[in-house]
């Protein structure tokens, strides 16, 4: 351990830079506009200040499909979805829609004695374990042309994971010795916070302590970033790389039993439980702060948009979601009354994307809108390798071949000009429609806590929390008109950017179908030009302007 550790100034100075911010935009970047200001935010202020001022708007539900939502964070308490039809906490399902005391949606990653899935395996996984009893031992001259493909598939499933099993525990072990240096040098400091002078002055005999010191001293220099900050980023490095160790590539770990469902039945509906938030509601909670965070209440900060309420509906786990539950979370969102729902997790895989696509069938023939993010793979997204996606498996005797009524985003960054698109993102001129904020994105997480992160996970959102306004304020507009709206009034990003994960420098069309950013003022505009074609209301028996209290 002493070894690897002397290294890690090297290695570790190159990795963090990577994790720790090295500048930071103002709190409210996403909301600015790229006119008036110096950011390419979705001029979320100004449209509310020129455009919607004096105007009604319907109350909406927007969906939140996550890891979970604080629902009495200080700034979403106000926001939340609550269902009218239930009694809560009385044991029965009041208003008879299969899923008893869901006051503020639904787990469907959770078993009926209370207890959550929080990790999980990836879809790699799952997939390795069913086809290795099958071919393990098989002499490759004895399968069969009907066999062939699966079998390639196998041996591609097997390299990833023996090549992610020899590659993590070095990772894991260098976080772990780096995490608990640092856990020992603020030990051995004794004071909160820690400043450059309080390490520039300590003195040890133990090497590794001094070690960790002129790791700091390096770090809080030259990235301007707190003792305490980096800490927190170390021990998430620590977590990422162990919880892949230790769940998402063992093929031997298995949560489901704790949900007590068939897993071998997609289209079973009823099962898990009614909380929410689960053992680790922080990415929900932020993809719901930046939707809708209370605004203008002084605290915190400003979602995007101003009269909805949201639904939580527990789906993804520290690992890959499985297709049922995003199947029946769609559906359940949509029976509730959802009008936009927003998925900002991803996978390259789906084993039963059939039953996937039967919800989101289902989702747009309610005119319902979803919103999912691109990925943060750098990698060109092409309907194969990126899940879910708005291509259906199967066209269907009469059925379109896509959802008309998806929206895919990727991730802008804060800085202009070629460091315009996220480093991260996925980009696609055909299956990536357009791009927003997704970089030093600051909201809500539990405990009434805020905290900037960054992904297409917070680009979704943003996007999500346009499109509610416009339904919100436009309610005679369809779900598919929303979306075109918010395809032809974005922002064109003007000179070449560099292609996400490289040097090449493209024009933006080359990375998504609209070539542009989101922008609420330009989607306003035209949608007061636009004549909506709604007849159907949405099911708004669950929506409710002001929230019930609660004991």
């Amino acid at each position: 351990m002493k070894k690897s550790f002397l290294i890690l100034p090297i290695i570790l100075l190159m990795t963090l830079t990577l994790l720790v911010a090295q500048e930071q935009p103002p709190k409210n970047w996403f909301h600015l506009d790229p006119v008036l200001d110096s950011f390419t935010g979705v001029s979320t202020d100004r449209t509310y200040q020129q455009l919607l001022k004096g105007r009604k708007s319907t109350p909406i539900i927007v969906a939140v499909l996550d890891s979970g939502v604080d629902y009495e964070h200080e700034d979403l308490k106000n926001v939340m979805w609550i269902n009218p039809g239930e009694i809560p906490g009385n044991g029965i399902d009041d208003d008879g829609n299969g899923y008893i005391d869901d006051v503020y949606g639904w787990n469907f990653i959770g078993g009926k004695d209370g207890q959550n899935v929080y990790h999980d395996t990836y879809e790699v996984t799952r997939l390795y374990k069913q086809l290795r009893p099958k071919y393990e031992d098989r002499n490759p001259a004895s399968i069969s042309k009907k066999e062939k493909k699966e079998y390639e598939k196998y041996l591609e499933y097997k390299k990833v994971i023996e090549d992610k099993l020899e590659e993590l525990p070095p990772n894991v072990a260098l976080y772990e010795a780096t995490y608990n240096a640092i856990e020992a040098l603020a030990k051995a400091i004794g004071k909160k916070p820690i400043t450059l002078d309080d390490l520039k002055k300590f003195k040890s005999t133990d090497q590794m302590m001094m070690s960790a010191a002129n790791l700091m001293i390096n770090l809080m220099s030259s990235e301007g970033q707190s003792f305490e900050n980096i800490q927190a980023e170390v021990k998430s490095a620590y977590d990422y790389y162990n919880n892949q160790l230790t769940y998402g590539y063992n093929e031997y770990f298995d949560p489901r039993p704790i949900i007590g469902d068939n897993i071998d039945d997609p289209y079973e509906r009823y099962y898990g439980n009614n909380d929410v938030r689960g053992p680790d509601a922080e990415h929900g909670t932020h993809v719901a702060g930046i939707i809708a965070a209370e605004r203008n209440n002084g605290i915190g900060m400003d979602g995007v948009a101003s009269n909805v309420r949201i639904m939580s509906v527990r789906t993804v786990p520290d690992g890959d979601e499985r297709d049922k539950d995003v199947a029946n979370a769609i559906i359940y969102a949509v029976d509730n009354g959802a009008a936009v729902i927003n998925m900002s997790f991803g996978k390259g895989a789906s084993p039963d994307k059939p039953a996937v696509d039967k919800a989101l069938r289902y989702a747009r023939k309610k005119d319902v809108l979803i919103v999912h993010a691109a990925g943060n793979d750098a990698k060109e997204n092409n309907g194969t390798n990126n899940f879910p996606n708005k291509k259906f498996k199967k066209k269907g005797l009469f059925g379109p071949k896509y959802a008309d009524n998806w929206l895919e985003i990727g991730a802008l960054n804060w800085q202009r000009g070629e460091k315009a698109a996220a480093s991260f993102s996925n980009y696609s001129p055909q299956y990536v429609d357009l791009f927003a904020p997704g970089t030093a994105i600051y909201s809500t997480i539990p405990g009434s806590e805020y905290k900037n992160l960054q992904g297409t996970s917070m680009a979704a959102p943003v996007a999500a929390g346009v499109a509610a306004t416009l339904r919100s304020y436009f309610p005679e507009l369809t779900a598919k008109q929303v979306k075109d709206i918010m395809m032809k009034s974005v922002i064109p990003v003007s000179g070449k950017v560099k292609k996400p994960g490289s040097d090449e420098l493209v024009n933006f069309n080359r990375l998504s179908v609209s070539g542009g950013v989101v922008n609420m003022y330009q989607a306003v505009e035209l949608a007061r030009q636009t004549k909506g074609k709604r007849k159907i209301a949405w099911p708004t028996r669950h929506v409710k302007p002001e929230p019930k209290v609660l004991p």
